[in-house]
């Protein structure tokens, strides 16, 4: 665990260098989700560039599309691109675009960005996984505010009708979207009550502490019956004093003396 939390540290500065130098982006819910996707890429998942062209391996789709700083500092941290790319950020005729694209990125499992459409993409993978007799599991990371879309609780009632045991979502809780505070905008309420009226597996972790992330996840991937569900509690901005809970930092990037303040915090932090 603790190799863990020092490679989500590694990746929040890897975050805030590629954003700096394309000058936009999305920095808030990026450092919210890293400790959730450093678990899942580096733990709990069968993905890597060795088995990527496989069919039979998990998936994972990033439903909430503007946190693709964090997945591509993951993608490039594990080789399915130089780390060099991520300079290119936002950049034209770069591969890494604001939001992924499958057909551009190696890595991607599905383009997304327009938020409410992962979970119904992995309901798609798992039924498929589940034709194919596959026993992998396909996974997909939410942002809160993206609860406010109705294709979300579609999926949802599918995944539960279908039994999806191996679709496992994980929620990137942190209680703010770009407009302002999730309940100013249109409130989620108790998020965990609503999937279990949904019939899934329901479980609520501190979306920071790596070890009960995995623990959640190991619990996840027990069950036999329904779909599950991981709310994770985050802060927007983990790890940068001056960005956490702060909603202006959701889509902009850090200037250069920020992004130089940023990085000796997180360097002095280890």
């Amino acid at each position: 665990m603790e190799k863990l939390e020092k490679k989500a540290q590694e990746l929040r500065r890897m975050i805030i260098e590629s954003l700096a130098a394309a000058g936009s982006g999305h920095p808030g819910g990026s450092l919210s989700a890293i400790d959730i996707l450093t678990t899942l890429y580096y733990q709990e998942m069968t993905i890597n560039t060795q088995n990527y062209e496989q069919r039979d391996r998990d998936h994972f789709i990033l439903s909430k599309g503007h946190g693709a700083p964090a997945l591509y500092a993951i993608l490039a941290d594990k080789g399915f691109f130089p780390k060099s790319d991520l300079m290119t950020l936002r950049k034209f005729g770069s591969h890494l675009q604001g939001h992924p694209d499958k057909n551009k990125t190696y890595g991607v499992d599905a383009s997304s960005g327009s938020l409410g459409q992962g979970l119904s993409i992995a309901n798609g993978l798992a039924l498929a996984k589940r034709s194919n007799d596959s026993d992998c599991f396909t996974f997909v990371l939410l942002g809160d505010g993206e609860l406010q879309e109705g294709q979300v609780w579609e999926a949802a009632m599918s995944a539960a009708h279908y039994h999806l045991n191996r679709l496992i979502v994980l929620i990137d809780h942190n209680g703010l979207q770009i407009d302002g505070t999730n309940e100013a905008i249109m409130g989620v309420g108790d998020i965990g009550a609503k999937f279990a009226s949904f019939n899934w597996h329901v479980q609520q972790v501190n979306g920071h502490t790596i070890s009960a992330i995995a623990q959640a996840i190991q619990m996840a991937k027990k069950e036999t019956e329904a779909p599950s569900v991981i709310v994770c509690e985050t802060i927007k901005g983990k790890g940068i004093s001056f960005m956490e809970n702060q909603v202006g930092w959701h889509g902009k990037a850090p200037s250069h003396e920020e992004a130089a303040l940023a990085l000796a915090e997180l360097m002095g932090a280890e």
